[in-house]
């Protein structure tokens, strides 16, 4: 097994885009590696981390000028010097300690600060027994903090970003322009090609709200005066917003696409004609592997002046100085039969690299086969304690059946989660479960409070449900294949009323594909079980110990669905609800799980295989099921490895964490 330890930081987008994508490919690549992400600087400082990048945030949006010159001065000083970084020992201790208990054999890094440290670790000539990767996330303006600290290769976005890193002392054989590591959905869409528009044929513009947000609309407003042209407007988590353009292009619906967060940004950019974007790192170079041409209306100092540059002096797009610009630079753009957007359109495809975190992988799984340097144990700095990250425990494979750790009910940023797919499967993958649903929440439009989230970004949108469960079935086959883990798609179906005995929360678990949310409870429960998967009633009770309306209306009528319904929750996060055992309905605990801390919580315990069939019909009959009260220490994972042992009742008695169970 090949072990590969990715370095990144929560500063800027490119870093992270460049980690989770390389991940991805080196896991498509080889089936015999094991992959890790870690954001060291978030897991050294924590809180004081997250106020430091807000700061570093709202410096770029109100005072550019200032993080100019702290760019300037990163660019000219020798700090962090190998000798003594000044401020940054807990980072080096953290670092040290994830170094000596993963013992990876090639370290990548998409920020800079790490490799200096790495020296530092290295230092008194001791040999670095791994290889060690810079992946340079700059374009042109490369910071000078890349190239002081020695790497075995540094790879680079395009030839002019290399002749910066050779001019400025590294080696010409040890850089190598690949490409910015894009996605490989990238790659998979190259296929596709987007014709010029005709007359009288939709100018598909797609406009990345991801700056000065207040000038948006009157941007949107001058683009949908062009004739001919349908927009796609992306907003981020900014509900507000997105509610705003809702009303104000509500009258040109027809020609406006309207999308908060999504997950198919690789499609929007093939099918697009044109982006308008800010020029942010992993934005700009996601356009070019598209072949996407852009035109950019902020630049902001040091980074994105190079991506600006590349741009402009390659004829990949253009740049709008001020916004009254855009119109007039989409509407040139396609005029004489759109000679321009052609030659823009040319050009950027000689710069497209779709493949290029594919290459990547190859090279570091070359560079992990040669990585037969001998072991040597890393020096300890402090306390010594071990700060690796979580592993998944020995793999259960399907076959005869076994304790399953399993959670039902959980969220991620398609609705009111903080979590994104992939990361969630790695955050319950590496704790060691064995089946996790993803259940993101669905409103009813016809209900009141249907109508008032529908624009938010609280629940899944109509739109994006073919998106959801695209993804949903990607991460499928990767939770598998990484940690033996069944993933299954669901919905959480809220059919909200003004009380909360009209009120219910319905979780429709392992669906093939989407079900009209307006439909009424019976019917969705049909619905549901026309597909094979589970109805199981959510916080069906009073909850005492978390904040939020209650949902009591499968409760208030439960002998009418109690032969519908597959299972109630018996417990939600915190909450037991007693009543559901004394009525003795068949039951499942959840975590209802929206952010890192919920993990701890209820969750159930199956003894049958892993199998999704073999899971959902343990559930049906409700014969060997347990709950546990789960903390993140291993204590659950322990109890489930203690009963995973030969039972001669089932459940044995002591077994620490078990509370009750259904023989």
């Amino acid at each position: 097994m090949q072990k590969v330890l990715i370095l990144t930081a929560g500063f800027g987008e490119g870093h992270n885009a460049a980690a989770r994508n390389l991940r991805e490919a080196l896991e498509l690549a080889s089936d015999d590696v094991q992959v890790e992400v870690l954001d060291l600087l978030e897991s050294a400082y924590g809180r004081l981390n997250t106020l430091v990048k807000n700061t570093y945030l709202k410096v770029l949006d109100h005072a550019p000028f200032v993080w100019n010159g702290i760019y300037g001065w990163l660019n000219s000083t020798t700090w962090p010097h190998p000798d003594g970084q000044v401020g940054l020992a807990r980072l080096r201790q953290h670092l040290a300690d994830v170094l000596r208990t993963t013992e990876p054999d090639c370290v990548v890094t998409t920020y800079p600060i790490y490799a200096p440290l790495i020296q530092q670790l290295f230092r008194d000539h001791q040999e670095r027994p791994f290889r060690l990767i810079s992946v340079v996330t700059d374009s042109i303006t490369a910071n000078a903090l890349w190239w002081r600290a020695p790497s075995d290769l540094w790879i680079v976005s395009n030839e002019a970003t290399a002749a910066v890193l050779r001019a400025g002392g590294v080696p010409a054989d040890k850089v190598k322009a690949l490409g910015f590591p894009v996605s490989p959905r990238f790659a998979e869409l190259t296929g596709i090609e987007v014709l010029p528009p005709g007359p009288g044929s939709a100018k598909r513009i797609l406009v990345i709200v991801n700056h000065n947000k207040k000038k948006a609309a009157r941007t949107i407003d001058e683009l949908l005066e062009l004739p001919d042209t349908h927009l796609t407007v992306t907003c981020g988590r900014d509900a507000e917003l997105k509610a705003k353009l809702a009303e104000q292009t509500r009258k040109v619906a027809d020609r406006v696409r309207l999308l908060g967060w999504t997950n198919v940004m690789p499609r929007l950019l093939v099918d697009s004609h044109l982006v308008v974007t800010k020029a942010g790192g992993a934005t700009v170079q996601e356009a070019i592997a598209a072949r996407c041409p852009l035109i950019l209306n902020h630049i902001l100092p040091g980074q994105e002046e190079g991506n600006a540059r590349l741009v402009t002096e390659n004829g990949l797009g253009a740049v709008a100085q001020h916004r009254r610009e855009i119109a007039g630079l989409v509407e040139d753009a396609f005029r004489h039969h759109g000679r321009r957007w052609n030659e823009w359109r040319e050009n950027i495809s000689a710069f497209a690299r779709p493949d290029a975190a594919i290459r990547l992988a190859e090279l570091v799984l070359d560079a992990c086969a040669s990585s037969d340097r001998p072991r040597k144990t890393l020096p300890l700095f402090g306390d010594g304690h071990d700060r690796s990250p979580l592993r998944p425990a020995q793999a259960v494979l399907a076959g005869e059946p076994k304790m399953l750790l399993c959670d039902f009910h959980t969220h991620t940023n398609y609705s009111d989660g903080k979590l994104s797919v992939p990361d969630l499967v790695d955050f319950y993958g590496r704790r060691g479960f064995d089946c996790l649903c993803v259940t993101d929440h669905l409103a009813d439009p016809r209900r009141l409070l249907g109508k008032l989230v529908r624009l938010t970004n609280l629940t899944l949108a109509p739109s994006q449900l073919a998106e959801y469960f695209d993804v949903l079935e990607r991460e499928r086959k990767r939770a598998w294949r990484k940690y033996s883990m069944v993933l299954m798609a669901g919905i959480e179906f809220n059919k909200d009323g003004l009380t909360s005995k009209s009120s219910a929360h319905l979780l429709g678990i392992d669906l093939r594909s989407p079900i009209d949310a307006a439909l009424d409870l019976p019917e969705t429960i049909a619905q549901i079980h026309a597909q094979g998967g589970l109805a199981v009633a959510s916080h069906p009770h009073v909850m005492k110990s978390e904040w939020g309306k209650n949902t009591l209306y499968l409760w208030e009528n439960h002998e009418k669905f109690a032969p519908l319904i597959d299972a109630w929750e018996i417990a939600n996060r915190n909450d037991l609800f007693t009543p559901i055992g004394h009525k003795r309905l068949r039951f499942i605990a959840n975590s209802d799980f929206h952010k890192p801390k919920h993990i701890e919580s209820w969750k159930t315990l199956l003894h049958c295989e892993k199998d999704p069939e073999a899971i959902k019909e343990c559930i049906r009959e409700n014969r060997h099921v347990a709950i546990t009260l789960y903390r993140d220490d291993g204590s659950a994972r322990a109890a489930v490895d203690t009963l995973r042992q030969p039972m001669p009742d089932f459940v044995r008695p002591g077994a620490p964490a078990l509370l009750a169970a259904r023989r």
